[in-house]
């Protein structure tokens, strides 16, 4: 019986982003140590600030300042911080209703007394990071506050104008799990360690999945006939890379396609070498390239040299 496969796995894309004015007044406020928000035309005033009211979609750009105390509206207690979090300690998350805002604010608590410290109703501050540079990290947390809350005068009106306004963010996006392929998977993995491509085929519409799934997302029923395909494939459409990803050491421009395996019933992902990125097309037929002894996975596909397929054979693999 084959080893059960663990590994740890990490998607990870960080997301660049242009700011709008109201965003862009938000975050450079936060700089600032200042809090704004955004008024609608029915008076409310919603923090963090969006530019298009959420109930009409119109747009909004009336810019008020609240207080940087406020009230927890709910929570959730945080045992064991993870990776890039907001504190390295236990901690709550809590729902924050600034004075002056009428709706709340998702941010990390620091209560060194435990949960039992936490309470919807409590009231809290803006603990400011030492080093701000126009992010919402600028808020190193809320921590508890005993003063009681302000009078109910309405939010400052804002300018949102600032010095050397923050005008882009660059919004790291990161999930680390531990993937345990199934029984159909597994199978796959084992065959990809000897070089070949294994996939199972549905028993009614006899679809050959790769990677296999365990079962036909189509006719609902179990796979279990494994079926050999490939090892060479067609190029059924594809994309052009021009942006370098982090970590990975290949040259841009360079093509990420869709293959369609020779058996295949649907097609697989994969990067094209071995030809200009300008010459890849529809209907060329490939071949799978190992660079690394102990990798797993082909490190790209190569064209074979044969004639392109035709469309026919491929347009329902699209």
């Amino acid at each position: 019986m084959p080893q059960a496969l663990r590994a740890p796995l990490v998607v990870e894309f960080p997301f660049t982003r242009s700011l709008g004015p109201v965003q862009s007044a938000f975050l450079t406020g936060l700089r600032e140590r200042t809090v704004l928000g955004v008024r609608t035309t029915d008076g409310k005033v919603l923090v963090p600030p969006v530019e298009y009211d959420p109930l009409t979609a119109e747009e909004i750009r009336d810019l008020v300042e609240v207080a940087p105390t406020g009230t927890v509206t709910t929570w959730a207690w945080n045992p064991a911080p993870r990776r890039d979090q907001p504190l390295d300690r236990p901690f709550a998350w809590v729902l924050v209703r600034l004075d002056g805002a009428d709706t709340a604010l998702l941010h990390a608590l620091d209560a060194p007394g435990g949960p039992a410290t936490v309470r919807t109703g409590m009231r809290v501050r803006v603990r400011w990071a030492a080093h701000r540079t126009g992010a919402i990290t600028d808020i190193a947390c809320f921590e508890p506050h005993d003063g009681t809350p302000p009078p109910t005068d309405p939010p400052r009106p804002h300018t949102g104008r600032f010095d050397d306004p923050v005008t882009g963010i660059v919004a790291p996006a990161r999930l680390d799990y531990t993937y345990a392929p199934g029984r159909a998977q597994s199978a796959y993995l084992h065959a990809l360690a000897e070089r070949r491509t294994v996939g199972e085929r549905c028993p009614d519409c006899r679809k050959v999945y790769v990677p296999p799934r365990g079962a036909c997302p189509t006719c609902g029923v179990a796979t279990a006939e494994r079926v050999e395909v490939g090892p060479r494939g067609t190029v059924t459409t594809y994309c052009i890379v021009n942006i370098k990803a982090k970590n990975l050491d290949i040259d841009v421009p360079y093509v990420y396609a869709h293959i369609a395996l020779d058996g295949a019933g649907l097609a697989l992902h994969g990067r094209i070498g071995g030809i200009p990125y300008d010459q890849v097309r529809m209907g060329l037929r490939v071949e799978p390239v190992w660079t690394d002894t102990d990798s797993r996975y082909p490190d790209h596909y190569r064209p074979t040299g044969e004639p392109d397929a035709d469309y026919d054979t491929y347009k329902e693999l699209l």
